[in-house]
C-alpha cells in the first residue's frame, strides 16, 4: 500500500511541474495571456487563463509542442520565499495573484517556484528538481472550456486547458481510449439520442424537459419506489412546492441555505416573500405537529416524491446529473432515541436494497459527512449535540460494517450524514442516496412526544432518500447500461414489425395482445425494407423485436429477435409473453 500512496504522490508531483511547463509556454506563445491558477487533478491538470482571443484546436499542437521543448532543454525547478509586500511587487501586474495574494496575512511568507530563470508563479510545491524528470510523461491537451475565477458568474470568464497526465505515455494512450468509451455511454450524448431529455437555452441550464422515453422511465421508477417504501411502514405526504420565508427561517434554511434558493418577491417591500422548496422537511413536519404525539405513534415514516428547486451555479450545471429543479424519493422519520439504530439500519437496507435491484450497488461509496468545528457559523446547534448526533452515527455504521471515508464539513447545517456516492462515466462523484441524523430541527419546531414517563420529549430524527434524484438516477442508469435498459425499465419493451401488408393484421393482433398483458409496445408498420427497421430498433436499445412475416401469420408463431443481434428464433406467443413477464416481475439485470 505504502508503494502505491508513494507512486500516486509522485505522479500528482509530476502533473504540478508540468502545469507550470504549461503556464510558461502560453506566456511565451501569448505574452499578453494572465495567469490564473492550475492545480493538479485526478487525471491531469488545468490552468486558467485570462487571454484576449479564446485558445482554439490550432492552438493546442503550438502549445504541446512549446511544452515539450521546455522539458528537454532541461530547466530547473527552484523555490523562493519572499514576504506579502515582494509578491504583491512581483505580480503587480495581475490582479488574480494579487487577489490570492491578499488573501494571505501581512506576516505570512509566501511560497514561489521559478522554473528557469524567466518564468515564476504562487506555488507551495513540490516540484520535480529539473524538466527532464518529465521526458517519460505522456500528456495531451484535453480540451478548453470557459470557467468563471473562483467559480463566481459574478467574475471574469476565463480559458481552462485540462491536459491529460500520466507518468508514461502507455498510460497515457489508456485513460484516451478510457475517455472515448466513456463518451459514448455519456448521459448527455446517449439521453439526446435515445429520446430521453433535451435542453432549450430560453429555458434555462439546468432545466431538462423529459421526453417521453424519459419520462416513462421515472414513472416506473417512481411507482416502484413509492411501493416499495408502503411495504415498509412509510406514509404517503403531498407538501406544497413553496412556502413563506417563515417557515425557512424556523428551520435555519433562511440564514444557512437561502443562496441555494430561489425567492418569489423582494424582502424590503414586498408584505410576503416566499421561496421555492429546497427540500421537504420543514414541510413534513407539519404532518407530524397536526397532532400530540405519544411515544406509542413512534417511529413515525413519512414519504413523498418531492419536487425541490435548488439555485446552483451555472458552471454547475451537467445534463441531469446536476439541475435546478429535479424530482426525489424525501422521507423524515421521528424515533424515540433508542429507536434510532434500528431505524438508521432500515434505512440503509432500503438504500441498498434500491441499488442492487438498479445494478448500481457495486459502483457505489459511503461517506460519513461530518461538520467543521473550526466554521462553527455554518451550523445550528450546540457542540455537546453534534458530538452526541456524529457518535451515535458513527456506532451505527461501525455495527452495519459500513466501510466509509469521512469528509469534514460535508454534513448539513442540522446534522450528519450517510452519502452514498457514485461516479459517471468521467470519473466524477457525486452523491445520489443520503441519509441524515437530526436531532435539532424538532426542538425548532416544538416536535414533541409523551414518553413513558410522561415527560415530552424531542424526537430525533431520519432525514433520508430511498433513491435520491430521479434525474440523477436516470442519469447513472443510462450510463451504467449504455442506454440498454433492463427489460423492467425500458421505456419501449417489444417493438412489433411487419415484413409486407400481407401480414399486418396478424402483426396488430399480436400488438394488441401485448398491450393487454401490460407489456410495453410500440408498432413499425411503415413500408420500410425488415433489415432497416430491426438496425433502426437495435440503436434505440428496444430489448426485443417481434418480427412477423407470411410464416408467422400462417402458423401463428412469432418470430423474436434481440437488440444484441441474436438470431431469430419462432416461438408461441403465449410462451414469450411468460418469458417477459417473468423477467420484469424479477427486475432482471
Amino acid at each position: 500500500m505504502k508503494n502505491i500512496i508513494e507512486e500516486n504522490e509522485l505522479e500528482m508531483m509530476g502533473r504540478h511541474s508540468l502545469a507550470h511547463v504549461l503556464a510558461k509556454a502560453v506566456v511565451k506563445l501569448f505574452p499578453t495571456a494572465k495567469l490564473a491558477i492550475g492545480p493538479a487533478i485526478s487525471d491531469g491538470f488545468y490552468y486558467d487563463f485570462d487571454v484576449e482571443t479564446p485558445f482554439n484546436q490550432e492552438d493546442f499542437s503550438k502549445i504541446e509542442k512549446e511544452m515539450k521543448s521546455i522539458i528537454n532543454k532541461g530547466e530547473n525547478f527552484k523555490k523562493n520565499i519572499v514576504s506579502k509586500d515582494e509578491a504583491l511587487n512581483l505580480f503587480k501586474n495581475n490582479s488574480y495573484k494579487t487577489e490570492l495574494i491578499n488573501d494571505f496575512s501581512d506576516d505570512e511568507e509566501i511560497s514561489l517556484y521559478y522554473l528557469g530563470d524567466d518564468f515564476f508563479d504562487l506555488c507551495r510545491g513540490p516540484h520535480v528538481e529539473n524538466t527532464k524528470a518529465l521526458q517519460n510523461y505522456g500528456f495531451k491537451i484535453a480540451r478548453v472550456s470557459g470557467a468563471y475565477w473562483r467559480g463566481s458568474e459574478k467574475n471574469k470568464m476565463l480559458q481552462r486547458i485540462y491536459v491529460y497526465a500520466f507518468k508514461n505515455k502507455e498510460d497515457l494512450l489508456k485513460h484516451i481510449e478510457m475517455i472515448e468509451n466513456a463518451i459514448k455511454r455519456d448521459h448527455n450524448k446517449l439521453g439526446r439520442e435515445l429520446g430521453i431529455f433535451t435542453t432549450v437555452d430560453y429555458i434555462g441550464q439546468g432545466l431538462p424537459i423529459l421526453l417521453p422515453n424519459g419520462a416513462r422511465i421515472i414513472q416506473i421508477l417512481q411507482r416502484f419506489v413509492e411501493d416499495e417504501e408502503q411495504k415498509r411502514g412509510w406514509q404517503l405526504t403531498k407538501t406544497p412546492y413553496m412556502a413563506k420565508s417563515d417557515l425557512y427561517k424556523i428551520s435555519g434554511h433562511w440564514d444557512h441555505y437561502k443562496d441555494g434558493m430561489f425567492i418569489i418577491g423582494d424582502e424590503k417591500n414586498s408584505k410576503e416573500v416566499l421561496a421555492l422548496r429546497p427540500m421537504t422537511c420543514p414541510f413534513q413536519y407539519q404532518a407530524y405537529l397536526n397532532k400530540s404525539r405519544s411515544y406509542r405513534d413512534l417511529p413515525l415514516r413519512y414519504n413523498e416524491t418531492s419536487t425541490l428547486f435548488r439555485n446552483e451555479d451555472s458552471g454547475e450545471m451537467h445534463g441531469l446529473i446536476r439541475v435546478r429543479q429535479f424530482t426525489i424519493s424525501e422521507g423524515h422519520l421521528m424515533c424515540t432515541p433508542e429507536q434510532l439504530e434500528e431505524e438508521f439500519k432500515s434505512c440503509v437496507e432500503l438504500a441498498i436494497f434500491m441499488l442492487k435491484t438498479l445494478g448500481l450497488y457495486e459502483d457505489a461509496s459511503y461517506r460519513f459527512s461530518q461538520w467543521d468545528p473550526t466554521h462553527k457559523e455554518k451550523y445550528i446547534g450546540t457542540d455537546s449535540q453534534w458530538e452526541e448526533a456524529q457518535s451515535a452515527m458513527e456506532n451505527i455504521l461501525n455495527h452495519l460494517n459500513i466501510p466509509y471515508s469521512i469528509g469534514v464539513g460535508e454534513a448539513a447545517f442540522y446534522g450528519p450524514k450517510l452519502d452514498i456516492q457514485i461516479k459517471n462515466v468521467f470519473g466524477k462523484e457525486d452523491t445520489l442516496i443520503t441519509i441524515q441524523i437530526d436531532q435539532m430541527l424538532a426542538e425548532k419546531f416544538g416536535m414533541e412526544y409523551v414518553d413513558k414517563d410522561g415527560v415530552k420529549k424531542n424526537p430525533y430524527i431520519i432525514h433520508r432518500t430511498s433513491l435520491g434524484c430521479y434525474e440523477r438516477t436516470l442519469a447513472y442508469l443510462i450510463e451504467k447500461y449504455a442506454g440498454a435498459f433492463p427489460l423492467w425499465l425500458a421505456p419501449t419493451q417489444v417493438k412489433v414489425m411487419n415484413i409486407s401488408d400481407n401480414s399486418l393484421d396478424y402483426a396488430n393482433e399480436i400488438s394488441k395482445i401485448l398491450k393487454e398483458n401490460n407489456i410495453r409496445v410500440e408498432e413499425d408498420f411503415r413500408n420500410e425494407k425488415i433489415g432497416y427497421k430491426i438496425r433502426e430498433a437495435q440503436l434505440m436499445k428496444v430489448p426485443y423485436m417481434i418480427i412477423i412475416g407470411d410464416k408467422e401469420a400462417e402458423t401463428k408463431t412469432i418470430s423474436i429477435r434481440g437488440r444484441n443481434n441474436e438470431n431469430a428464433s419462432l416461438l408461441e406467443l403465449n410462451s414469450f409473453i411468460d418469458r417477459l413477464k417473468n423477467e420484469i416481475q424479477t427486475k432482471k439485470i
